[in-house]
Parts: structure tokens; sequence; C-alpha cells
């Protein structure tokens, strides 16, 4: 049996284990998480032969990114509950700080500008921008909707809307940055995260390794942070209503 059938069933196993402990747990996520690992399974099967096709044609570069990017979009939409538009405000959140970071990666020459730098690097950036741009969106949406009558308060009292809502705002995006500080700030300590180990396997030296690593760690905390603050500013341009009136936005 080769090494990475091996690996595949591994994996399977674990995902088996996780569905488990949630139905043990009565969390109502079995499903999702056997349908999520499922999902990966075709994927990552799909996704390999795409990205050789696009190694071999460097202009396919282009469309993967814009697939990535667009799936993304969809996937923080989808946990953004009833807010107008969700889908387009998560693409917008997402895509605009996690490509720019990459173009400015590639033009600073800190990666090659070829598919093989360039298609790794913006899909790590545009997965930390998702998840960011999740949190900080649900954790907004949730104050808009349990907080009302605060906000209301701070209304009545002279603020206007973009003010009662900046209390909010900043715990949504202080939640956002969460994950991303704590991977930081350990990196090395508890973990090893994957571009480190990749390269490392790869054959690359720790040094080298190392420093790829820290600029993809540092650039995603600027990411993280940039897709988070995009998020919440269209989400108070999409519940602030004339005359200062907040909208109230349910989240699922």
């Amino acid at each position: 049996m080769s090494e990475s059938l091996l690996r595949v069933i591994a994996g399977v196993g674990f995902a088996g284990l996780a569905a488990g402990l949630a139905y043990w747990l009565r969390l109502g996520l079995s499903r999702e998480i056997l349908v999520a690992a499922a999902r990966a399974v075709v994927q990552l099967a799909v996704v390999g032969a795409a990205i050789a096709l696009v190694f071999e044609v460097e202009a396919l570069a282009f469309v993967f990114v814009a697939v990535m990017a667009a799936t993304a979009g969809l996937t923080a939409g989808q946990r953004l509950g009833a807010l107008p538009n969700a889908r387009v405000r998560a693409l917008a959140a997402i895509a605009l700080p996690a490509l720019g970071a990459t173009a400015v990666l590639l033009a600073v020459g800190a990666f090659d500008a070829t598919p093989r730098a360039a298609v790794p690097t913006a899909g790590i950036l545009i997965g930390g921008a998702m998840a960011a741009t999740t949190l900080a969106g649900r954790q907004l949406l949730a104050a808009l909707a349990d907080e009302t009558g605060e906000v209301e308060a701070r209304l009545c009292l002279g603020d206007d809307a973009r003010t009662a809502l900046a209390p909010a705002v900043r715990r949504a995006l202080r939640t956002g940055l969460i994950p991303a500080i704590d991977q930081t700030r350990s990196v090395g300590l508890v973990t090893l995260p994957g571009t480190f180990v990749g390269l490392v396997l790869g054959g690359a030296s720790a040094e080298e390794a190392a420093a790829t690593q820290l600029v993809v760690l540092l650039a995603l905390l600027a990411v993280e942070l940039a897709a988070a603050a995009l998020l919440a500013e269209l989400v108070q341009r999409a519940v602030i209503a004339p005359g200062e009136r907040v909208r109230a936005v349910a989240v699922e």
C-alpha cells in the first residue's frame, strides 16, 4: 500500500472520529463534518490535477486564483446570515487585501513571480482573510442582534450611528484577529506551520523555510486585519439606514 493511500486512510479515520465525537456531544455537526471531509477528498484530488496544469500553462494561474477567491467569498458569505449581498461583501473583503498583498510580495521579490510561488501564496492569504472575515462578521452581526438596546441608547444620547456601533466593531475586529495573533505568537513553540514543514520536506534549508514562513505569517496579520476591517465597514454601510437608524440583521 502506498504512503499516499495510507495518509488518506488515516485522514478519513480522523474525520470519522471527529464526526463521532460531535454526535456524542450532540453538537448537530456530524453530517457537516462528514460532508466537509468528503468534499476535501474530492476537491484536493481535482486541485492536484488542476495545479499540475497551471504549472504548465501559466495563464491559468489567474483563473485558479480567481476561483479560490470566489469560493472563499461564497463560503464566508454563507456564514453571515441575513446580511444583504453577504457573498459579494465577503468576496470584496477577502480578495482586495489578499490579492493586494500577494501582488506586493511578488513585486518586491519576496517570492518568484511564477505560478509555483504565486498560487500557494495567494491561497494562504485568501484562506486567512476568509477566516478573519467570517469570525469578525459573525461577531459583529451577533452584536447587532443582541445589543440593539445599547446601540439605540447611544443614538438617543446623540451619538451618530458609526460611533454607536464602534464598540461592537472593535470587539469584532479583535475576535477576527485572535487566531492570526495566536499563530504568530506561538509559531515554532506550539506548532510548525505548513509552509515551514512543506519547504523542509521539499529539501529547503531550515533558514530558508523559516524566512519564508515568517514573511507569510506577518503578511497574514496585515491581510486578516484589513479583511476584517473592510468587512466591518461593509456591514456598517449595509445596516446604517437614512436618518442614522441601525437595521437589525440576523446571524445564523
